[in-house]
């Protein structure tokens, strides 16, 4: 991946003047891990393929091998090459208080980074970016959200989907009939059998639905938003000495290309357990935040 020459400029302007927190006093999350000997990952059981259980047992996936690099540069940071790097699973009522107390360093996995949980957690920079949008047939003619017009579009009860779609109704001046599904199971299975012309919410989560049909070939996402959420590693909040490293960690994986093969290993290329291939193209909103990186919150 060519890289801009802005985020060169960034990186080589950070590694100039970012100081090695080892030069320093050590504060927060770091000291602690100094002090222990260990350092803490959460991660999450089912969040596939952001951070997931393997059929061994151990945690892996895009965003949990973020996290791993993260352990590898505080070892380094601290001189401490046999750091032990401990696993705690969390979920996702669970990943905040965790965080809180201590008993997790740093959690990477479909977490959005949002300016009401920045109130009580950190984020480092942002590593991968969702759109709320449609899956439809490929020859069905639908190009676009405004294509939805009149069609019956199909929403799982619970999610953010249903009042994104009526707020795009009014504002687009356009009418859809709702089916409310259980699952996403169900909202796929109405595409696929032709009762709907499109099931609405995040894309990532639609590339999973479609890879585990029977013909996933003749399926498309449309790159177009209704909205859009960042996701990103939590840690501590208001512990600047770890997030800086987390973000020097981050935008280096960019920088040097690390992350982007990342990208292409798990959403573009068969992943375990079942060997599915999501085959999910890298959406503008993850390539503006790799072209830019940064940890703002929605």
């Amino acid at each position: 991946m060519k890289l801009p020459f802005a985020l060169t400029g960034l990186l080589c302007a950070s590694l100039l003047f970012t100081s090695p927190v080892s030069a320093t006093e050590l504060t927060g999350t770091l000291k602690k891990i100094q002090d222990t000997g260990s350092i803490t990952l959460g991660y999450r059981e089912s969040s596939v393929p952001f951070s997931y259980l393997q059929s061994d047992g151990t945690p892996t996936g895009y965003a949990f091998e973020v996290c791993k690099v993260v352990s590898d540069a505080v070892k380094k940071e601290l001189n401490m090459p046999n750091l032990t790097v401990k696993y705690q699973a969390v979920t996702s009522a669970n990943r905040i208080p965790l965080i809180q107390n201590g008993t997790v360093d740093i959690e990477c996995g479909s977490t959005t980074n949002s300016k009401v949980r920045q109130r009580e957690a950190g984020f480092g920079t942002n590593y991968f970016g969702i759109q709320v949008t449609a899956a439809v047939w490929k020859d069905s003619g639908i190009n676009s959200l405004k294509d939805l017009n009149g069609k019956n579009v199909a929403v799982t009860s619970g999610t953010t989907s249903v009042a994104l779609l009526k707020k795009f109704e009014k504002e687009a001046g356009i009418k859809v009939r709702l089916l409310m599904t259980k699952d996403f199971a169900e909202a796929m299975q109405l595409v696929a059998n032709k009762r709907a012309a499109a099931f609405v919410i995040d894309d990532v989560l639609l590339a999973g639905q479609i890879a585990n049909l029977a013909n996933p070939q003749d399926f498309k996402i449309i790159d177009e938003s209704l909205s859009t959420e960042p996701y990103a590693a939590m840690f501590a909040k208001d512990d600047p000495q770890f997030k800086a490293l987390v973000d020097r960690t981050v935008t280096g994986m960019i920088a040097d290309g690390r992350l982007p093969a990342l990208y292409k290993k798990w959403f573009e290329s068969p992943i375990p357990p079942k060997g599915i291939n999501l085959n999910f193209p890298m959406n503008s909103v993850t390539k503006e935040l790799f072209a830019n990186p940064k940890s703002d919150g929605i």
